[in-house]
């Protein structure tokens, strides 16, 4: 299970050095694409083909589907993480979300999101606020099982 935040330098040619934990996580490969948000998702193999099995079973001539095609799949690209743990993050991505010098990973089960350090500064402060966390979250049903 990705957890965590990591703050990585992205390194020459776009390159991200992984932490261990998350370098284990995705020895079988692993898909990058855009994100909900100003942020990229990568998901190992198994993850990746169980949401493309759930989204490909939408019904295609509803609009909001196709949009939804299109985000996931439209800009999904397998990549191959290394021995090292590093993994090229293509350009049309980085570009994207504006990447530069350093990334901030967040583990979200499934999967980790990538994020631009100044965006995932303003989710912080998002998630910080008690108060409107205590409305935003009233609504769904975390009871303990």
């Amino acid at each position: 299970m990705f957890l965590g935040q990591y703050r990585c330098p992205l390194e020459k040619d776009d390159v991200i050095l992984l932490p261990d934990p998350y370098t284990e996580m995705l020895a079988s490969g692993a898909f990058i694409t855009q994100g909900f948000d100003h942020n990229l998702m990568v998901l190992n193999t198994g993850a990746f083909e169980e949401l493309y099995s759930r989204i490909i079973s939408m019904n295609i001539a509803d609009p909001v589907a196709r949009l939804l095609l299109r985000l996931f799949l439209g800009n999904a690209t397998r990549v191959e993480v290394d021995e090292k743990g590093r993994f090229y993050l293509p350009k049309n991505l980085a570009t994207l979300v504006q990447l530069d010098k350093e990334v901030v990973l967040i583990g979200q089960g499934e999967y980790f999101e990538i994020w631009p350090p100044e965006q995932w500064d303003v989710q912080l402060i998002n998630l910080q606020d008690v108060e409107k966390n205590a409305q935003r979250f009233t609504s769904l049903d975390l009871a303990a099982r």
